[in-house]
């Protein structure tokens, strides 16, 4: 399975700019930039406290990419770990991490080990690129504007400074593979009031990758990464006690094609609700919306 260097995505912040009838100018773009940074490092903070229910589905797909046989779906309590930096020289590390509850609708039995498309435990969260330490590893450009949601957007596209060299762990018969400094993507920012409303993800060309003896000794010797792609939608939620309206992911849909594996082609949805907000250490608010 292909594992891009931010696959897994989880709670998001607010993004506060000032709104703009166009794309804005280079530095316009860096101090929106900045801002956000230190929201994002804000957000994370408070982001510690707020858990959810992650529900995927895994469906594997024919050459057509409509679906092709039966999807694994599977339900996730998520959260953000947050570790700000504790000195000059650290990096502040913002984790997505996920506890399984269901396999199928039912509780996970001894054996429910994860598959090799299945979500990882633990994996980047996303938008940790946009910390102030984080932020020049990526080229960021005004992209024009648009629309999501029914919401008029200013479009930041992005891309890795450099490419690193990739990074193959086999376990079994699956396949880790991380390959920093291959996709590029936009981030879709609400014109009026800097929310973030969507953020695209791409695989910048392909990977071809060639596959261990012991691993190929009834398969493909060959693997190619084709196409990764992903699109994650976010919408507004309000908390009580206090009050407190964060943007926070709605779904995600990726798309992974790879010439030679078991399952080439696989759409895998991810949906997040009932979200929860721990204020103390024994106490949930649950979401008044739900």
């Amino acid at each position: 399975m292909l594992r891009q260097p931010r696959a897994a995505v989880a709670l998001v912040t607010l993004l506060t700019a000032t709104a703009a009838a166009q794309a804005p100018s280079r530095s316009r773009l860096e101090a929106l930039l900045t801002r956000v940074g230190a929201r994002v490092e804000a957000y994370y903070a408070r982001a510690q406290h707020i858990v959810c229910l992650e529900t995927v589905r895994v469906q594997p797909l024919g050459y057509d990419l409509r679906s092709d046989g039966f999807a694994r779906r599977l339900e996730y309590e998520l959260r953000i770990a947050w570790e700000p930096p504790g000195g000059a020289d650290d990096q502040p590390a913002a984790n997505v991490v996920r506890q399984l509850l269901r396999v199928g609708g039912r509780p996970p039995r001894p054996g429910d080990e994860p598959q090799c498309m299945d979500p990882r435990p633990v994996s980047t969260e996303p938008l940790a690129m946009l910390l102030p330490d984080r932020r020049d590893a990526f080229v960021f450009t005004a992209d024009g504007t648009g629309r999501s949601g029914g919401r008029d957007a200013v479009i930041i596209a992005y891309r890795s400074a450099e490419r690193g060299p990739a990074e193959v762990t086999w376990r079994d018969e699956c396949v880790s593979i991380e390959l920093p400094g291959r996709s590029a993507g936009r981030i879709w920012v609400d014109e009026a009031t800097g929310d973030v409303l969507q953020l695209d993800e791409r695989l910048l060309g392909q990977f071809d990758l060639t596959v261990p003896p012991e691993h190929a000794r009834f398969g493909p010797q060959h693997m190619t990464i084709e196409r990764a792609d992903s699109t994650t939608r976010y919408a507004p939620v309000s908390f009580d006690d206090p009050e407190e309206t964060l943007m926070l992911p709605k779904s995600i849909e990726s798309i992974q094609v790879i010439r030679g594996s078991g399952v080439p082609r696989v759409r895998t949805t991810q949906s997040f609700t009932e979200y929860r907000r721990f204020l103390t250490g024994a106490r949930i608010v649950p979401n008044p919306d739900r």
